[in-house]
């Protein structure tokens, strides 16, 4: 609730012009930017979905099925790791040139992903193309808060977050379809045009603002927390693969791994703005939830990786229709997820979801370790759905309990921190179930072969490290292979299931508290993404803001503070009133040409303002008389009033200064933009007021 310091008086209800992002630029190359800012997202988007249904082909063309998990696993931790950086550079340096280097680097990457030789080219390229789309990832959704005012944030960061759901169904598709019908090298190729096209426009068209932000960047901090996640990722991908579990390099990368955490705590202590402040796991909410999210990443990211090998190499279908099968998966992760987000946000309860979706998850797995090479189409497309519902249920509450139980100052990187442990544990488990893998893998296929006579170039290692040599063998020798690819695959999902259920447990530790009226369900590219989410605590409460604002609508907020304000007018006679409060005057039939509404309308609320002793006529134009002035501030107050209760306890005697300038900000809007005076022609996004 709004705390009991004064409201604003009359003059600071009367405030200079706020500066408006995009002030200045036609709403046609806003939207022009926009576009190419949804391409960048698109590109980031469809490289964590695009490249699952194309591995079964790279690995068989470049050998190393042993090492497939690290084709993800580089671009994952690459990407997780630059998050934060891209981010901060981008404050202190300007977003513009920061995002134009993130595409180059992302389409070099890319380029040479496409020309890899062998399997250690193509991981370490990928490392490289992560760097880049961790940049993609986290400045596109910067950039809109630089080119849009904070009450349409919602409606155009929504609009990524439907690029990254489409990307989520497109991705698996167009896959298989370039390998069906080019080759898995198309898979990084298509990146290319796109990203030339989104270059040329964001060079030619965005023009924002550099606000130099300046920071102490924790460089030392991300490099030892990326060094520790890197040491120990690699020792549960290669222990028993390439070395065996006791050998010295695997207990050295251990050994490492755990003796780097000391130095990263006493950095993240000493760090003026450490990567992940160690007071937040003070929070035991902020634990819990950071330990269900990496669970939930392990077992989310683990899966989709190997289902498609699943389809390609036991079920034998094609590339293209494996992406098929992956959707009802998909679409249950959707639904689920925008459904319980949506019930969080409306309702305030949220601790049954997690507890549900750790539980249809744990359920989910153990249905996908039933499948065998005889499963139906619909039996595989059922047990998708439900474990993409599981998933669902989850992904997207945790960020709104995290969001629930921080104070304003720790919002922002509580939110990065929690999806941190998420893109974490989507790295540990495409490393860890591709051991599981490979080790099941090659016994059983030895097994499978033993006393057979193979054809002349297929050996057991061979048929371990190509899928493709399977076709080669003979039926009955085929059949007990395949048997053995099923086998190990589908035991990747029972060893799953332990960790999931434990997060199961922790889930009915999560305390339940009253839910801030601006705690918002988070957009889907928050919840699918690999990349953690990097926005400031200010970046945060806007977008919320802003959602519950386009929920709301126009009227709806007229009406509002008009009777908070104890007016009795008509919702569009307190929008004339704010405009001519900031601009000195209006003329009802200019404004209402310009706003494109009926001048009915505006005639209507003119005259009861005139009525009212709140206007009078200087000629054609109405100005405000001192009882106008003084309705206007009490409608000004009455909006930063209602925005300052959605805040709950963020609202403090004590709040910092950006959290006061954003309410004042969000209340100016409605006193209208320079770019909606009459001599500037059609306001952008013509911001109709609410008919009476």
């Amino acid at each position: 609730m709004a705390d009991d310091t004064p409201g604003p008086s009359v003059a600071a209800a009367e405030p200079g012009p706020v500066p408006v992002p995009g002030e200045g630029q036609s709403r046609r190359t806003v939207l022009v930017a926009i576009g190419a800012l949804l391409l960048g997202m698109l590109l980031a988007a469809l490289d964590q979905t695009i490249v699952s249904t194309a591995l079964p082909t790279i690995v068989s063309d470049l050998g190393g099925l042993e090492h497939l998990s690290w084709v993800v696993t580089a671009y994952m931790l690459a990407s997780t790791a630059a998050t934060p950086l891209w981010g901060k550079l981008g404050d202190q340096y300007g977003r513009k040139k920061l995002f134009q280097t993130a595409i180059v680097i992302f389409l070099v990457g890319s380029a040479l992903c496409g020309l890899a030789r062998n399997m250690g080219e193509l991981i370490g390229f990928r490392a490289l193309q992560g760097l880049g789309g961790g940049g993609l990832m986290s400045l596109s959704m910067a950039i809109v808060g630089d080119l849009v005012p904070p009450r349409d944030r919602g409606r155009y960061q929504g609009l990524f977050g439907a690029v990254f759901g489409g990307a989520s169904v497109l991705g698996p598709l167009l896959g298989g379809l370039f390998v069906d019908n080019l080759s898995w090298r198309w898979v990084f190729y298509i990146n290319l045009p796109i990203g030339v096209v989104a270059l040329g426009v964001i060079a030619a068209v965005l023009h924002i603002p550099v606000r130099r932000t300046p920071h102490r960047i924790d460089y030392l901090g991300t490099f030892l927390i990326a060094a520790v996640a890197t040491c120990l990722v690699l020792m549960t991908s290669l222990g028993g693969v390439s070395y065996p579990w006791a050998s010295w390099r695997i207990v050295g990368l251990g050994v490492v791994g755990v003796a780097l955490l000391v130095p990263f705590v006493l950095a993240e202590r000493r760090a003026a703005e450490p990567v992940l402040p160690l007071k937040l796991f003070r929070v035991h909410t902020f634990t819990l939830c950071s330990v269900i999210g990496f669970v939930i990443g392990f077992a989310m990211f683990g899966s989709m990786v190997y289902l498609p090998t699943f389809l390609q190499v036991v079920q034998g279908v094609t590339p293209t229709l494996s992406g098929v099968h992956m959707l009802p998966m998909v679409a249950g992760m959707l639904i689920a997820s925008t459904v319980s987000g949506q019930l969080v946000s409306r309702t305030g309860r949220y601790k049954i979801f997690p507890i549900a979706g750790t539980l249809v998850t744990a359920i989910g797995l153990l249905l996908l370790h039933r499948l065998d090479p005889a499963s139906s189409a619909a039996e595989m497309s059922g047990y998708f759905f439900v474990f993409g519902l599981g998933l669902g249920l989850v992904m997207q509450v945790l960020v709104i309990v995290v969001q629930n139980a921080v104070g304003y100052e720790d919002l922002g990187v509580a939110t990065s921190g929690a999806t941190f442990f998420r893109s974490i544990g989507a790295s540990f488990g495409v490393s860890v179930f591709g051991t599981i893998f490979s080790n099941r893998l090659g016994p059983r296929v030895a097994d499978a072969l033993a006393g057979v006579h193979l054809p002349p170039g297929v050996t057991p290692e061979r048929l371990t490290s190509d899928p493709r040599a399977v076709a080669a063998l003979p039926a009955a020798a085929r059949s007990a292979v395949l048997d053995a690819y099923s086998t190990s695959i589908t035991d990747v999902f029972l060893y799953a299931v332990p960790p999931v259920l434990l997060a199961f447990l922790l889930a009915f530790l999560l305390r339940e508290e009253p839910l801030r009226g601006s705690v918002t369900a988070p957009d889907t590219s928050e919840v699918v993404s690999s990349n953690p989410v990097q926005r400031s605590s200010r970046e945060e409460v806007a977008r919320a803001l802003s959602v519950l604002g386009s929920r709301e609508g126009r009227r709806r907020i007229y009406e509002e503070i008009t009777a908070r304000a104890g007016l009795d007018l008509h919702p569009a006679a307190s929008w004339m009133l704010l405009r001519m409060n900031r601009y000195g005057s209006a003329e009802p039939a200019l404004l209402a040409e310009r706003v494109d509404i009926p001048v009915r309308v505006v005639t209507d609320a003119a005259a009861q303002l005139e009525a009212r002793g709140l206007a009078v006529r200087e000629g054609l134009p109405l100005v405000l008389t001192d009882p106008g002035r003084e309705v206007a501030a009490r409608l000004f107050r009455a909006r930063e009033e209602s925005l300052a209760e959605l805040l709950g306890d963020w609202w403090t005697s004590d709040r910092p200064t950006d959290l006061k300038d954003l309410i004042r900000e969000l209340s100016h809007e409605l006193c209208g933009s320079d770019a909606e005076q009459p001599r500037n022609g059609p306001p952008p996004g013509d911001h109709e007021p609410p008919h009476h």
